[in-house]
């Protein structure tokens, strides 16, 4: 039995036990490093007494400095959760108790983390299971980690990290050890060709990391950002279980932060969720440059999450469990060899008079557009918005809809189009291009670059335009039937762009873009 082995059983058999929380039944659950206990509100956590190459829980000291360090952390993002450290002790008459570290911790058997309790249906992992994670809850979860990275500390070079190119190679060349560990679950010849593709992703991409470690883009993050590690706290997201055990594993570029949570759901087949979720993270600030690194973060991420199904199918003999983990183990690498071969950008544009549904089909198309999880959304709505410091729900006066103001608006919205393109992501324009010379300038973009455009003008009966309009609650548009009656008299040129019949059902509108897009990157 290994040193500590001992002692935790003990803690395990004193906190499973129903006579330990005043005969309240008690539920168990385990992760690969963890094991909690819950009863009634309370939840109690402990470390399990174990080394894996990466984390290293085998004494009690250092399980006890992860749980203060866990405690230290997750306080500021789920604060109603985590409740204090306490100590397990035998008494003068040998029997065990919970209470309050001892000045002395000599007569510690296990170190407890108590937390409340709370269901585990709303873990958001279980709320994706459930198919609830919808648009509203989607878009808090982005203002929750938008919020994460705000507070979270700068981590200069000088300091532990895995940012800039140093760090990620560091990543990939742990991953690479630990595969190579595991020739029955990762062919060697795979494991080369991962890390040969990683390895030159770094390289070509280590100017834009180290500038962004030098930014100060690089922060003491959750480190361990997916749905199992979210959940509802009186219905609002939360962050929890942020990684404790290694600082410079969590100190790391905040877009790869994020693109744990974006691999943990494009993996679940909620790509649009992905990038509802990206999109709203990149209207809070300048990060469309690091959009290039992207492919890559999902990809360390990914193979992160393989070797961990690796490691987890080891540790348990059940034949079950080890089937599910190495069926994960491989869908994992696959993915993390996926992501390093993203598809090229490409510019899709969305024209037409207010109500015509470009909204509504930019959604539906997005995800489907260029690298995973999907197109830079650009709507001009929006984008008035910010640039008039206005709330998106806000209505903004007359003069911000004038020609000077149109202008501005078309402007931002091709600059960070071209920002994005040079990064080599997708981007879906939503916009009225009423002008013939907005959407010349449109198709310029694209032109310029030699990559594909599509532009779509979506157009309805008159009636349908306005009943649109009027119905339209907690819109940033703000559109009104007036103004719809008012753009009858456009001069809207020659439309040389796809015409759609949007009067139709979304989903007959949404078919007719999809097919004319996939044949133009079909064609030569």
């Amino acid at each position: 039995m290994a040193p500590g082995e001992s002692e935790q059983a003990t803690a395990i058999a004193f906190l499973a036990d129903p006579a330990t929380h005043g005969g309240a039944a008690v539920q168990r659950f385990e992760t690969h490093a963890a094991l909690v206990f819950v009863a009634g509100e309370r939840a109690y956590k402990i470390k399990r007494a174990l080394r894996y190459p990466y984390l290293d829980f085998s004494t009690l000291e250092r399980r006890g400095a992860a749980l203060r360090r866990e405690l230290q952390l997750n306080s500021r993002t789920a604060p109603e959760l985590y409740i204090g450290l306490q100590a397990l002790t035998r008494g003068p008459e040998g029997a065990l108790g919970l209470g309050p570290p001892p000045a002395e911790p000599d007569g510690v058997l296990e170190w407890v983390l108590v937390m409340r309790a709370f269901d585990q249906a709303d873990l958001l992992a279980a709320v994706a299971d459930r198919g609830a994670l919808d648009e509203a809850l989607v878009l808090q979860l982005a203002e929750a980690v938008i919020d994460s990275h705000r507070q979270a500390d700068v981590v200069g070079a000088d300091q532990p990290n895995r940012g800039g190119r140093a760090g990620a190679a560091a990543v990939v060349a742990e991953n690479e050890v630990d595969f190579e560990a595991r020739p029955d679950l990762f062919a060697a010849a795979d494991v080369a060709a991962l890390h040969d593709a990683t390895a030159e992703a770094i390289a070509r991409l280590g100017p834009l990391l180290d500038r962004r470690l030098a930014a100060g883009k690089v922060r003491r993050c959750h480190g361990d950002l997916h749905l199992r590690n979210l959940c509802l706290v009186e219905g609002r997201p939360r962050l929890f279980d942020a990684l404790e055990f290694d600082e410079a594993m969590a100190s790391i570029d905040l877009l790869y932060d994020l693109a744990f949570l974006l691999m943990d759901l494009d993996q679940r087949d909620l790509r649009p969720q992905a990038n509802l979720l990206l999109n709203r993270y990149l209207q809070a600030g300048e990060e469309l440059a690091a959009l290039a690194s992207l492919p890559l973060f999902l990809s360390m991420r990914a193979a992160i999450r393989a070797k961990v199904a690796a490691a987890t199918e080891a540790a348990d003999p059940a034949l079950e469990h080890k089937i599910r983990q190495r069926a994960l183990a491989a869908r994992y690498f696959v993915a993390a060899q996926t992501y390093l071969r993203p598809p090229g950008p490409r510019l899709v544009a969305l024209g037409g008079l207010s109500g015509s549904g470009k909204s509504s089909l930019a959604r539906r198309l997005a995800p489907s557009l260029g690298p995973v999880p999907g197109a830079l959304l650009l709507r001009s709505d929006l984008l008035r918005k910010r640039l008039y410091g206005a709330e998106e729900t806000e209505r903004l006066p007359a003069e911000a809809y004038g020609e000077a103001a149109n202008a501005r608006v078309y402007e931002a919205m091709r600059r960070q189009a071209e920002a994005a393109l040079a990064a080599g992501h997708a981007v879906l324009l939503d916009a009225v291009h009423a002008r013939p010379e907005e959407r010349d300038a449109a198709a310029a973009l694209a032109r310029d670059r030699g990559l594909t455009f599509d532009g779509f003008w979506l157009e309805a009966p008159q009636e349908t335009l306005e009943s649109r309009v009027a119905a339209r609650r907690g819109d940033a548009s703000d559109a009104t039937p007036d103004v719809v009656r008012a753009q009858r008299g456009y001069d809207l040129g020659a439309l040389d762009w796809t015409r759609l019949d949007a009067g139709r059902p979304l989903s007959a509108v949404e078919a007719d873009a999809r097919q004319r897009l996939a044949a133009s990157v079909d064609s030569p």
